[in-house]
């Protein structure tokens, strides 16, 4: 390609009085195509980052695999089935749970909480919890655990006294008395996940089977695998050793709904941000076709020099790809520059407002999650430059075909 082709085509992008308006849709074009892009890998990203930080949420503090009866407690504690499934091969821990719904009082609130029966070694062995825990691990037996969040609704701190009361009380002659102790706040954790943290207290296990009147007996067992690839085929496996009013499920199909719903949101956005893209190359063409129509006796001149119709087609798709070139990159840029700092500008705008924009009520999570994924964006860079060259074609290609003569017979 010859070298005036690329000055005549750079120079056509330049504002001069006859043609400033072209320039001026050609920079709405430039900046469509560039906020379209950044846009599109923010949402992309943090979309990814919010099933990625669930799916690791749920999974520390669930199991892989769950078994669950509908007819009260699962397992009594000596039960041979809880070895043999411990035994099972690629079971890399197992997790009994005893958990029942009770109320919790101080002298300044109340509330419903779900109370959960835990082993303080499998308590302490969950990063999850460990890694947010408040506390000395060694009183763990010594009290309850209380959610920060649910510990700030109820105003306790640690070494706080809270009442518990549970609907499994005493039979007496006037009716079932509901259950009443008082309980030892040791400590609080912080999963960053909204609805675990506000309303679920651990207790150890000894103490909640006394207090829930279901002694050596277990509500729940969570399963962890060493291969998560591996659910359908373990899942099988035990459902021979299991009781048959049990019951296993696995994570994927008790979150079913809720990952469906996130994917739904993350390929419906990605549609409607698509079409940013899209409007911008629209706004290509229409910039392109109003240069061709204003330079239509420069082109006649230069076909007169001896300028083949590909040197003339050159020119114009110079002009729209180097504005889709250009805004894609910037765009990349700009879109990974604020997905890899997503939560620490969401603080700075949450400050500047004075007010919460990432509600963890609303959003389950206390912070903004991202995960940028260098496929996406590579395929994203592709997709708006493609659409960039697209709309070069026709203006271009219409460039192209005009005849010298008619276009200074009427000049």
């Amino acid at each position: 390609m010859s070298d005036w082709v690329f000055k005549v085509g750079f120079r056509y992008l330049k504002a001069r009085k006859k043609t400033g308006f072209v320039s001026v849709i050609a920079g709405f074009s430039f900046l469509g195509i560039m906020l379209g892009v950044a846009t599109l890998i923010i949402v992309m990203s943090v979309m990814n980052g919010f099933r990625d930080e669930l799916m690791s949420r749920i999974l520390g503090t669930n199991g892989h695999l769950s078994i669950q009866s509908a007819w009260g407690p699962v397992f009594n504690a000596d039960n041979n089935e809880l070895t043999a499934i411990r035994k099972t091969a690629g079971v890399s821990d197992v997790m009994p749970l005893l958990q029942g719904h009770v109320m919790a009082s101080t002298n300044d609130s109340t509330q419903g909480i779900l109370l959960q029966g835990i082993y303080a070694d499998d308590f302490a062995e969950r990063p999850l919890f460990a890694s947010g825990f408040i506390g000395d691990m060694k009183n763990f037996n010594n009290g309850v655990v209380l959610g920060y969040r649910l510990a700030a609704k109820l105003a306790a701190r640690i070494g706080d006294k809270i009442n518990l009361i549970s609907p499994n009380g005493n039979v007496t002659a006037f009716g079932t008395m509901p259950r009443t102790k008082t309980y030892t706040v040791v400590g609080t954790f912080d999963t960053g996940m909204y609805d675990f943290d506000a309303n679920i207290a651990f207790m150890p296990m000894e103490q909640a089977g006394k207090f829930l009147s279901l002694e050596n007996k277990y509500s729940q067992i969570e399963i962890f695998l060493s291969d998560g690839n591996m659910i359908d085929f373990i899942a099988e496996e035990l459902s021979r050793k299991i009781q048959p009013t049990s019951v296993i499920l696995d994570w994927k199909h008790s979150n079913q709904a809720f990952f469906n719903a996130i994917e739904v949101e993350r390929n419906v956005m990605f549609l409607i941000l698509t079409l940013i893209i899209i409007v911008a190359a629209f706004n290509i063409i229409s910039g392109l076709i109003m240069l061709v129509k204003d330079k239509t006796k420069d082109i006649a001149i230069l076909r007169t020099m001896g300028a083949s119709q590909k040197n003339i087609m050159s020119v114009f798709l110079i002009d729209g790809c180097f504005v889709g070139f250009v805004g894609t990159i910037l765009g990349v840029g700009l879109g990974l520059l604020i997905s890899l700092n997503i939560e620490s500008i969401r603080r700075w705008l949450e400050g500047l407002a004075g007010r919460d924009l990432f509600s963890a009520e609303i959003y389950f999570l206390s912070q903004l999650p991202s995960k940028t994924d260098f496929t996406e964006v590579f395929w994203v860079a592709v997709l708006a430059l493609s659409l960039s060259f697209l709309a070069t074609l026709y203006p271009s290609w219409r460039a192209s075909k005009t005849d010298p003569v008619e276009a200074l017979r009427y000049e």
